[in-house]
């Protein structure tokens, strides 16, 4: 028997995070929770219904649906919803693609998702909530904060270190040994080739910061 499962999102990410859990084979669905369109409570999505919002955590948990996974692509807002619903008890599920690859040697948190066509290769560290999207790359001894987003077909070198809640985009590279800093976002189809400082946007060929973040 199948353990049920809520999704919190309801929008595209969320719709890759659905078909990853069935083809994973040991969750049900049972529903999808989302904070912003109050008005879509009911309503089918991703082959599920959406509850409504986080309104709905408690009755979930007491209903004996004890697993969640946040299918938000905001990075710290995936943090801080799934650790509120660490705080109401939920167990934070992992999703891993069948079609993906991931060597014997490689850590990964809770509540991390690793999408089709994604290689992990040995000795990688990959933190909690974090997102290895469609056909990324994360070579030897990566070290992948928590809240990460490696985006779709972004690659990353050996020893690279991504801090926590950083966003590396579509089609970006980071050569090996190269440190990106907490709270950053590069942009797509950047190239990498030198450390990154914490709460900056920076894109470019080479990569550039263009601007800082105000995170606060």
């Amino acid at each position: 028997m199948l353990e049920p499962l809520v999704i919190w999102g309801a929008s595209g990410h969320a719709l890759v995070v659905a078909d990853i859990v069935r083809l994973g084979g040991k969750y049900e669905i049972a529903g999808l929770l989302d904070d912003v369109g109050l008005d879509r409570r009911g309503a089918e999505f991703a082959g599920s219904t959406v509850l409504g919002g986080r309104e709905q955590l408690d009755a979930l948990y007491d209903g004996g649906t004890n697993h969640l996974i946040v299918a938000i692509g905001d990075c710290e807002a995936r943090l801080q919803l799934a650790e509120l619903a660490r705080s109401k008890g939920f167990h934070l599920a992992t999703a891993i693609h069948p079609r993906a690859i991931i060597a014997g040697a490689v850590s990964i948190g809770a509540g991390s998702v690793i999408a089709a066509g994604a290689i992990i290769n040995p000795g990688c560290r990959i933190g909690e909530n974090v997102i290895v999207n469609t056909g990324a790359t994360v070579d030897h001894e990566c070290v992948i904060g928590d809240g990460v987003h490696i985006g779709p077909g972004a690659h990353l070198g050996g020893r690279v270190e991504v801090g926590r809640a950083s966003w590396v985009g579509i089609g970006a590279t980071v050569i090996h040994q190269v440190r990106i800093g907490a709270g950053t976002i590069i942009g797509a189809g950047a190239v990498v080739v030198s450390d990154i400082p914490d709460n900056v946007v920076a894109y470019g060929v080479p990569a550039k910061v263009v601007k800082g973040r105000n995170n606060g």
